[in-house]
């Protein structure tokens, strides 16, 4: 069979809209462009397995199986192209379910990614015919089946994923609360070793100050913190931040987290996580300068937080690791004598300083929540304590009051009770001695 075509697409479909193609055995190509590639011959035995001869030559069985092992490399490929686009269409609606629940918890409109003009992207790029070569596309009734099972798989994916976990190289990125769930399961120690940098979107800081615990504990090497999204509105919210084990960096992303118009936050972060030695704020460098005026502007404030406090409360606070440190300073707040007030003001300054600021810690909604009730329910009781206390005096000084008023006339009634009981000495001798009978 000779047939005169121009592209590879053409050949094909001439080979299979004619009735008999599957019994084809001898097919010629020659004097087609398509001829020219060097690729063709493996590609037409590739769809053509049961030819005998092409452009008048006899096939052997070792071209036949390396068409075939082409073939079979090539359907993987389209496998794999199926399967990474499967994959990066479902972290794209996660994102976009999570960012559209975020939206709906902050009751405003955000930068959801994954909008029509991005499905229209995908429609136009992932579904397209795999490419067998740099200029020609093979389509297949089983590349059509593999698009038809893609689609049905995304249809169900758009109502189930609301959050999205991804490891990609040093920095593990975490979409929508539920991705807080991830860091419950038990993470082998390689890939818990890698992570450096983690990413948190979508995520309300509230939520993620009671996971902080665990991030300390699940990722050792974990030094950089990222967040957008997360409801960062106010200085005491990074006072949280203490509770990780390490942070070199930290970047505030500006959508989502209000904190970022205040002038002073990163003054506030240098000031309260001074311990970590931060490096890079929002991907600046940290200067001498920066440190020396933080600790200007809020130096004061830790001061000033732990002098009214008292020492059980301070002592509380601090890990055990702290207190032998916090000892001088507290030595010279107790002792008097023999302790001048410059020296106890410097044992303050030197024993206290990171104590002092680990007084600056910070209550999620939801805990301090708790803690309102549980303080209006102390309040209530301790009114109506103190309600029975004041009837209770209120009685008493009723009575005084009264007996107070009646005292007089009862002195006199005793005074001459007694004097008529004694004026007969014979009979209240009588009446001693019976009484004293009556007693044995």
């Amino acid at each position: 069979m000779w047939i005169l075509c121009q592209t590879f697409n053409a050949c094909i479909s001439a080979l299979t809209v004619y009735p008999d193609s599957s019994s084809i055995a001898d097919v010629t190509l020659d004097g087609n462009p398509i001829a020219q590639e060097p690729w063709y011959k493996q590609t037409i035995l590739g769809h053509m397995l049961q030819l005998r001869q092409l452009d008048m030559k006899r096939i052997t069985e070792e071209e036949r199986r390396t068409a075939s092992l082409l073939a079979r490399r090539e359907e993987e490929k389209k496998r794999e192209s199926h399967k990474q686009a499967l994959l990066k269409e479902k972290k794209r609606l996660a994102i976009y379910n999570a960012a559209r629940q975020w939206e709906k918890q902050q009751n405003r409109v955000v930068h959801i990614p994954g909008s029509k003009h991005d499905q229209k992207d995908y429609d136009s790029t992932s579904h397209k015919p795999c490419p067998i070569d740099g200029n020609a596309h093979a389509v297949s009734e089983e590349n059509r089946s593999l698009d038809t099972v893609l689609n049905s798989a995304l249809q169900g994916l758009s109502v189930i994923d609301s959050h999205f976990v991804e490891l990609e190289g040093d920095t593990l990125y975490l979409y929508g609360s539920g991705a807080l769930e991830s860091l419950e399961r038990s993470w082998s120690l390689q890939s818990s070793g890698t992570v450096t940098t983690l990413f948190f979107t979508f995520i309300d800081f509230d939520e993620i100050v009671q996971v902080l615990p665990k991030v300390k504990m699940k990722f050792p090497n974990a030094s950089h913190l990222k967040f957008k999204e997360t409801n960062l509105a106010m200085f005491q919210q990074f006072n949280a931040l203490a509770q990780v084990r390490r942070l070199d960096q930290l970047t505030v992303d500006p959508q989502g987290n209000p904190v970022v118009n205040f002038t002073l936050w990163k003054y506030y972060v240098l000031f309260r996580l001074s311990h970590f030695n931060l490096q890079k704020i929002n991907g600046t460098e940290i200067t001498s300068n920066d440190l020396v005026m933080a600790e200007k502007l809020f130096g004061i404030l830790s001061y000033v937080a732990s002098s009214d406090l008292p020492q059980f409360r301070l002592l509380s606070l601090l890990g055990e690791s702290r207190k032998k440190n916090f000892n001088p300073f507290l030595e010279g707040k107790a002792k008097k004598s023999g302790v001048t007030t410059e020296e106890s003001n410097d044992s303050r300054r030197v024993g206290g300083e990171r104590a002092n600021r680990a007084i600056l810690n910070y209550t999620i909604k939801d805990l301090q929540t708790e803690r309102l009730e549980e303080i209006k329910e102390k309040n209530k009781f301790c009114h109506a304590y103190v309600l029975d206390l004041v009837k209770e005096a209120s009685d008493i000084s009723l009575k005084n009051e009264t007996l107070q008023k009646l005292w007089p006339q009862m002195f006199i009634e005793l005074v001459r009770d007694a004097v008529i009981e004694v004026h007969n000495k014979n009979s209240y001798m009588k009446l001693c001695l019976q009484r004293i009978i009556d007693q044995k």
